[in-house]
């Protein structure tokens, strides 16, 4: 490779670097722990993933959703949410689908935690 070639080449990589630290450090994490009536833990799951799939396709805001169910007490649910900001989440907690949800499983949630976190690190598989 000449050297001016890599040396554009370093330049890029450089700024794609500091440009994702910039975003990552500006995203609200959150994890939502969550206990669930187990008579509804059905209608809770289904009403969850329709919130988490609306929000990821219409909201550019929205980056990351996951859920999981705890093996031994599956009516312990714990989401990780990843915003691209404050901005961003406070957005979504508005938006007529978020409403639907909280709406929607209000009397199967028996407690909800929201704990703020800070995101380390992250590593994921190339598809």
């Amino acid at each position: 490779m000449k050297p001016l070639r890599f040396t554009i080449l370093l330049i890029t990589i450089c700024l794609w670097q500091q440009t994702a630290m910039a975003q990552q450090s500006q995203q609200m994490v959150r994890l939502a722990k969550i206990k669930v009536d187990t008579a509804q833990l059905a209608a809770y799951n289904a009403a969850l993933k329709l919130q988490m799939q609306t929000a990821i396709t219409k909201e550019a805001g929205v980056l990351t959703y996951y859920a999981v169910a705890d093996k031994k007490d599956p009516s312990s649910i714990t989401i990780l949410e990843i915003y691209a900001d404050t901005t961003a989440y406070q957005h979504h907690i508005t938006t007529p689908h978020f409403k639907a949800y909280k709406e929607a499983v209000k009397n199967m949630v028996l407690s909800l935690e929201l704990v703020d976190v800070s995101l380390i690190g992250a590593a994921v598989k190339p598809q």
